[in-house]
């Protein structure tokens, strides 16, 4: 991108010049910078992934140290999701205030000090209030990871690297499930506490990471966003003194915004698609171990068919990071959950343990995949002052899902629900979700605001 080319970038109805933080990441090349930010924050997703997970694994060894039933337990799991869903509305709010990288940092830092903790709780209500705690921090992450690191990519590589980064999920699952089982002898607790250790990575954030350069615009800090869009470029783009860095101005990052005329629709769309996703997803994988154990796997086998779940995971996210740059979101995530419905419907009815294998690594496969894509178009859907806000309406319906699916679908078990109905329920909702994303807009290829 050449400076006269810059230059020739100005408001009409202005005697300064002026440009679109948007428009500078249309031609801004892609770097090792980018690559660095891409491995420094697909680890805090991964970590990320890791917190929520931990606590579904060790849970079978912390219902027998409190001698807990299947409610109690359900009710634990979902400890940390109500803790995210009071924190979800305001670690939007705060990343508005201080910035994506420094409420990352908060949310990493806070999260080690409190899951530490827990890992000394001496009962079951203590455990239960840390955990919740912990959701409250942690969920910070989850929150501006996705929005920080869109702002950081050039345009045509957007979507493809962000639904990479989102492979930090399955990441995050097996090393959650490989410090469970090497840990196994040595309890819940020694496990607890190695999990803590990962928010040291705030220190690898801290170096490699930059600020976003639409917030610094947002907040005037133009020399900064200057700087790092130079960073990122590796010198490529520079921007002359006399041209003001600006973002998308008609909204000013308040809650209430999100429901303006203007946005109202899209909003409640992606609340309620994240609702019936995040159910059915997470009514099956909270209950996963139960579930299979009801088909005949020990819970030794339990572990390794999850642990071989989250490996096709993986090729589902390489597969969707692919499309979406091809067929857009809309289509690719249509197709993804879609597939995801029939895969469902084909583990809810499986007559062999082969095809059990089967159907649950092609529920991985594109669920996840669809949810790559997913967390890439929500932060595209917003202007900048409310793309993290946007991203905490959506994490706190999640959570809800969360709240309510695990505690829901351990009271079905509890009270001898078949393992087809509970599929079949859980099912359900990704079929809610195909239909509320045909009236979402394409975001493909358009410069973030």
């Amino acid at each position: 991108m050449s400076i006269s080319h810059l230059c020739s970038l100005q408001a009409p109805d202005s005697g300064t010049n002026t440009l679109q933080v948007g428009d500078v990441f249309r031609d801004v090349p892609l770097t090792r910078e980018h690559l660095k930010c891409c491995l420094a924050l697909f680890f805090v997703f991964a970590i990320e992934a890791w917190e929520m997970m931990i606590i579904v694994y060790t849970a079978p060894l912390i219902a027998q140290d409190f001698a807990l039933d299947t409610l109690a337990v359900g009710n634990l799991i979902g400890a940390m999701f109500i803790g995210m869903l009071l924190g979800s509305l305001a670690w939007g709010k705060v990343a508005e205030c201080i910035g994506r990288k420094r409420a990352i940092i908060w949310s990493l830092a806070l999260y080690g000090v409190i899951s530490l903790a827990s890992a000394f709780a001496p009962n079951y209500m203590f455990l239960y209030g840390l955990r919740m705690l912990s959701g409250v921090a942690a969920v910070g992450m989850m929150v501006v990871t996705f929005a920080h690191f869109q702002e950081l990519l050039p345009l045509r590589h957007r979507g493809a690297l962000s639904v990479y980064l989102a492979a930090g999920w399955p990441i995050g699952m097996l090393l959650a499930l490989g410090v469970t089982v090497w840990l196994l002898p040595l309890g819940w607790r020694a496990i607890i506490v190695l999990s803590s250790l990962g928010s040291l990575w705030a220190l690898v954030v801290a170096r490699w990471v930059p600020e976003s350069p639409y917030w610094l615009a947002g907040a005037n800090k133009q020399q900064q966003a200057r700087s790092v869009i130079e960073r990122l470029s590796l010198g490529a783009v520079i921007i002359p003194e006399h041209i003001q860095l600006q973002i998308d101005q008609t909204t000013q990052g308040h809650q209430r915004e999100l429901f303006s005329a203007a946005l109202c629709k899209i909003s409640v769309l992606q609340i309620v698609v994240n609702f019936t996703f995040s159910w059915g997803y997470w009514g099956l994988q909270t209950w996963l171990p139960t579930l299979l154990q009801q088909r005949g796997l020990s819970l030794p086998q339990s572990y390794g068919f999850i642990a071989l779940s989250a490996l096709f995971m993986i090729p589902g996210y390489m597969a969707a990071s692919w499309l979406t740059t091809r067929w857009g979101r809309k289509k690719t995530i249509i197709a993804f959950i879609s597939a995801s419905v029939v895969a469902g419907y084909g583990f809810a009815n499986v007559q062999s343990l082969e095809m059990l294998y089967v159907s649950n690594f092609s529920l991985a496969f594109f669920s996840l995949g669809a949810w790559g894509v997913w967390g890439t178009w929500i932060g595209e859907l917003y202007p900048t002052p409310l793309r993290t806000i946007g991203y905490g309406w959506a994490i706190f319906a999640q959570r809800v899902a969360n709240i309510m699916a695990p505690s829901l679908i351990g009271a079905l078990i509890a009270y001898g629900s078949s393992f087809n109905l509970t599929i079949t329920l859980i099912n359900g909702f990704m079929f809610v979700t195909v239909l509320l994303v045909l009236f979402i807009p394409e975001t493909e290829g358009k410069a973030l605001q």
